[in-house]
């Protein structure tokens, strides 16, 4: 294994459905072999999600890699043996039997994307282009027009409202509008 001691993030492969299961069990192991000088955080990767459908908001919790772990350690033998060793670990990532760690910034991407950094969660708005709305509150209550542009990562819709007989596009809050 490495000589190296130094701390780093490895993938390790569970069974499908079983991530949460071998995190509980991986930190029992640290607890009660001792090895939490070696091991030090045990993390499945979630985002949390906004879905609007038919005007309404739903939050769900999503794993961003099924049936990956992802373990911050020092790897050595005895390290290495413990979570192989895991009941509902199949493996590590890596080149045959050598887990290979994650780069810093595949670290810092993984913990925007679950929100370590306190990203706003990812909306996912049930609208497509074309699609017709009513506009449920603001300044343009009532009014119905076609969307013209779903823009997910702000949580917002453009579309276009006839004012004063000229077709004008609104960009509005996703939450604020009723698919028809």
């Amino acid at each position: 294994m490495n000589d190296k001691k130094e701390r780093r993030w490895y993938i390790v492969q569970t069974y499908s459905g079983y991530e949460n299961r071998v995190k509980a069990n991986l930190e029992q192991r640290i607890a009660t072999m001792g090895m939490d000088e070696k091991i030090f955080h045990v993390l499945v990767p979630v985002e949390e999600r906004v879905t609007v459908k038919d005007g309404k908001t739903k939050r769900t919790r999503r794993k961003v890699f099924p049936s990956y772990v992802l373990v911050e350690m020092l790897l050595d033998d005895q390290s290495w043996y413990v979570v192989r060793h895991t009941p509902g670990v199949t493996g590590f990532v890596g080149a045959g039997n050598f887990p290979i760690p994650l780069t810093e910034r595949e670290v810092s991407e993984i913990m925007s994307k679950i929100g370590r950094d306190q990203v706003k969660p990812k909306v996912e708005i049930d609208l497509r282009q074309g699609d017709v709305i009513r506009v449920k509150a603001g300044p343009f209550e009532g009014q119905v027009g076609p969307v013209v542009e779903v823009l997910e990562e702000k949580g917002k819709v453009k579309f276009s409202v006839s004012v004063f007989g000229r077709e004008t596009l609104v960009e509005a809050d996703y939450s604020e509008l009723e698919k028809l």
